[in-house]
This record gives C-alpha cells, structure tokens and sequence, in this order.
C-alpha cells in the first residue's frame, strides 16, 4: 500500500517559509504524539538550521502515556524544547510562554544589550497537515484568530498574529514533502488523517490498523467490538458491520462502512491511547 499526497499549493508553501524564515527566531513544530516521526516533515530541520526549536506532541491524549514519556526525552536528548499537548481541551498550553522565554533568552538577552528593548520574539508555526496547528494557536491567544478543521488542508496561506507586545506567531499551512521513502509513513499519516480520504482504499487501511491492533493492542478490537482479534482482516469487518448495522441492500454488509467506523474510532480516541511509533 503505497501512499503518496502532495497538493500543488504544498510548493508554493514551502517556497515561501523559506523566505519568512529569515524573519524568525522560534520554529514551533507540532507533531502528533501517536507517530512523532511519521508527523515530522524532515524538511523542517533543514529549513530551521540554526534557530531555536520546540517541538509540542500535540494530541497527548490520544497516545499512550508511558511512550509520550519516552518521545519527550528522546526529542531532548536531540536539543529540543518539548512538551506534551491537548491543545484541544488547552492542556499544556499554559506552559508554553515559559518555555519560549527559556528557549529564546539568548535572543532577549542579546536584544537588551544592543537597546532594542521592544522588539518581539517571531515565532513560526508548523506541522504537517491535520496535526492541529491552528487549534493550537486558537487555544494559546485565547480567541479564534485562524480556521480549524479535522480534515487535511484547512490553512491555505500564511498568517501573522499578533499575541502581545513581546511575542508574534506566524501560522503556516501543513506541509507534507514529496515522496515518503518508508511505506509505513504513508500508511501513518492516512490513519491519523493527514492525508485526504478521498484519495485512500479505506478498506485496505483498516486492514493495516487491524494488524496494529492484534499486534501491539490485543485487547481493544474484543473490548469495542465483541470481535476476536484472531478472525482474518476481512472477517473483523464483516463482524464490526454486523454488530453496526452497516447494511447495504439486500442485507448485504457494508464493508466500506465499517472500515470507515474502525478508522473513525481509532482518530477520535474511542479506541483507548494507542501509539503507532516509539523511539528505537
């Protein structure tokens, strides 16, 4: 299952944070905390050479504690600032002025001395499509200042706002980069929701998160669905359309639709935490 998605307007937006990166001095990078390197453009480290960096594992809550504990050091162990992050319900959100003021000290500091006392810290915003950016920013001003949506592709251009007198972010639409050279990526990023639906065998991805599950989380197909994790990819559906109601005409399963109720269940969290990835 070889999956690839790279919108046209996904060039013009990285050609022009190449040219906005001059201006900044902070590169806030959200990632998902359910797969922190499939949900990290590998771009961005090339782009924000030499500035500082945070990293925030957005949806903390829909991954596995202990792991998110462990992408956290290992993201440090790398030099970055991180935090763990629901920017959904703002858990985390309080915590990260302190951490901008730490990461860009030397700035501040370097700024006072040459008497430029009121110049604020830039920050640039990025992600990948779908991480939450934009819900991010909305919970950190405290006010809607930028459209979200749970689709990929909401941001379409560049948007500068203003928080306070001493700090500006610069909101960026979600990039992804040209090839995904691991198929595991791809296949990643289509079950989180960051790669458009309309363009994925919906069918064969459950298939590849049903293997996740009897892999790594026995448990969870017995407990949501009634279903043995041993039956075959295709017979689990077959049982989550019985159990579901998923009927075409004639009584016939709806097997699309239960893969859709599989993948829907798992993005939203009603499958438990689970982590895709964790630090080798």
């Amino acid at each position: 299952m070889n999956i690839q998605w790279y919108p046209g307007h996904m060039t013009k937006a990285v050609r022009q944070m190449k040219e906005d990166i001059k201006l900044i001095d902070l590169v806030i990078e959200l990632v998902d905390a359910r797969l922190p390197l499939s949900s990290r453009n590998p771009d961005i480290d090339k782009l924000a050479a030499n500035k500082s960096r945070l990293v925030l594992l957005n949806k903390a809550d829909l991954s596995d504690d202990r792991t998110n504990k462990l992408w956290t050091k290992w993201f440090k162990d790398k030099g970055f600032y991180v935090l763990e992050m629901n920017s959904k319900n703002g858990v985390g959100v309080k915590q990260v002025n302190g951490i901008i003021a730490e990461a860009c000290k030397e700035k501040i500091e370097r700024d006072r001395k040459r008497g430029i006392l009121n110049r604020p810290v830039r920050a640039m915003v990025v992600g990948i499509p779908n991480v939450g950016k934009s819900t991010f920013i909305n919970a950190y001003a405290g006010k809607a200042c930028t459209k979200t949506g749970n689709k990929p592709g909401v941001t379409k251009g560049k948007q500068w706002i203003k928080l306070s007198k001493t700090l500006e972010l610069l909101d960026t639409p979600g990039i992804l980069w040209p090839k995904f050279e691991d198929e595991r990526v791809g296949i990643h990023l289509a079950l989180c929701g960051s790669i458009n639906d309309n363009i994925l065998n919906i069918v064969e991805l459950s298939f590849k998160l049903i293997n996740i599950l009897r892999n790594s989380y026995c448990e969870v197909l017995k407990n949501r669905y009634e279903v043995d994790e041993k039956l075959k990819n295709m017979e689990v559906l077959e049982n989550i359309a019985r159990k579901r109601g998923c009927l075409l005409k004639g009584n016939e399963l709806d097997i699309e639709k239960a893969a859709a109720i599989l993948l829907d269940d798992f993005r939203s969290g009603k499958l438990g935490r689970i982590t895709l990835e964790k630090p080798e």
